[in-house]
């Protein structure tokens, strides 16, 4: 008497490990080596160049903030917000990241290198209106001058 044992697997999972055993031969076929560097040649100053520039990302500035009064005075520890976009990436839309900063003694303030583009700078102080304004930054070091105005009188 002889016994046959019959099993069933789903077309979905041996259409997976398909896929999965493939997948290695895919991508080799893909990005196929660079014949240069088998060979024991030294790649150009141009291939370097163009390494560089897509590995730096977006080009990015550095802000230095000034905020004051109405007559020019410093206004410090004063509360400074700068809201940028950040890259999310290839399949996700850009975010927008925040900076909490502070002002010093003479009312200013250095901002770490952020992004060209759009930025929104707010700022808060004790006793003085709030302030908030987008702007387009297109260079590399720029100056923004924020003077407060007095706060709104309530009846």
């Amino acid at each position: 008497m002889t016994c046959r044992l019959a099993v069933r697997v789903p077309r979905w999972e041996l259409l997976l490990a398909g896929l999965l055993l493939c997948a290695p031969i895919g991508l080799a076929q893909i990005n196929p080596p660079n014949p240069a560097a088998t060979q024991g040649h030294t790649s150009s100053s141009d291939d370097k160049g163009s390494k560089e520039q897509k590995s730096a990302g977006p080009p990015t500035t550095r802000l230095k903030i000034l905020v004051t009064d109405p007559n020019d005075k410093p206004v410090s520890n004063a509360s400074v917000y700068v809201r940028f976009y950040s890259g999310g990436g290839l399949l996700h839309h850009d975010k927008l990241a925040e900076m909490d900063l502070k002002t010093n003694q003479d009312g200013s303030l250095k901002v770490p290198p952020v992004p060209q583009g759009k930025i929104m700078i707010q700022v808060v102080a004790t006793g003085w209106h709030t302030f908030g304004q987008w702007y387009d930054v297109q260079k590399d070091e720029e100056t923004i001058s924020v003077k407060l105005a007095p706060p709104p009188h309530w009846y």
